[in-house]
């Protein structure tokens, strides 16, 4: 930790070793070079332009989500994937780029160290989600997919608190993991359908060298398992 409570930024004095956080989740820091996050920082402000632009996510009940999301591939709406962003202005979301799907299958390699496992995930879509400091995700599962391929996450930007569940509730037992920027977490196998969250993100904590001095980019890749 920094000062004042605050999480030291990607390259810090100690190493962090990578973690199993529960079967089939793991958690490998600092997988993406600082090349590689200014490529999706790039990549990913493209996105945010359209065709569907960077939105709010407004829920059934009329909240509105303080996260803010751009999709690929497929548009996530709640709780469904649609081709066409209907919620949004109708448009068709912008293809996922096949170099997204070859970096995809690179983090489940790398996570668990199988490469058969890896050519084996086929991602489809993505969901990229903004945070400024104030933004927060509550715990939810991943359930809309009709495949049980892992997802992967990828983390650029500030450090947040990602706290990982189990399948049966909300609740605890969970473990609070701090993402920082580059860092990559899997989940899948028993872990699949694990309820999570990010209940903080730390201000001061962006990555320049990325291109970012504010905020936290979230970058998922699955399978809809739809054709």
């Amino acid at each position: 930790m920094g000062s004042r409570g605050v999480p030291e930024a990607s390259g810090g004095l100690f190493p962090r070793p990578r973690q199993v956080v529960a079967p089939g989740a793991v958690h490998v820091p600092e997988w993406l070079p600082a090349e590689r996050r200014r490529e999706l920082v790039a990549a990913c402000r493209e996105w945010a332009r359209g065709p569907v632009p960077l939105r709010h996510t407004v829920l059934p009940g009329g909240g509105v989500m303080s996260v803010r999301t751009v999709c690929l591939g497929w548009h996530w709406q709640p709780y469904r994937y649609t081709r066409t962003a209907d919620d949004v202005n109708g448009a068709r979301v912008a293809a996922l780029p096949r170099w997204l799907v070859d970096l995809g299958r690179a983090a489940v390699a790398e996570a668990y160290e199988d490469e058969r496992a890896a050519e084996a995930f086929t991602p489809d879509t993505a969901l990229i989600n903004f945070y400024d400091d104030a933004a927060r995700m509550g715990m939810h599962q991943d359930r809309e997919e009709r495949s049980g391929a892992p997802v992967v996450s990828l983390s650029i930007g500030a450090t947040c608190v990602f706290r990982f569940g189990n399948t049966e509730g909300r609740g605890q037992p969970y473990t609070d993991v701090e993402l920082v920027s580059g860092d990559l977490f899997v989940f899948g196998g028993p872990s699949r359908f694990a309820f999570h969250g990010v209940p903080k993100v730390y201000a001061g904590t962006a990555d320049p060298d990325a291109g970012m001095r504010a905020g936290r980019l979230n970058v998922t890749l699955r399978e809809t398992g739809l054709s």
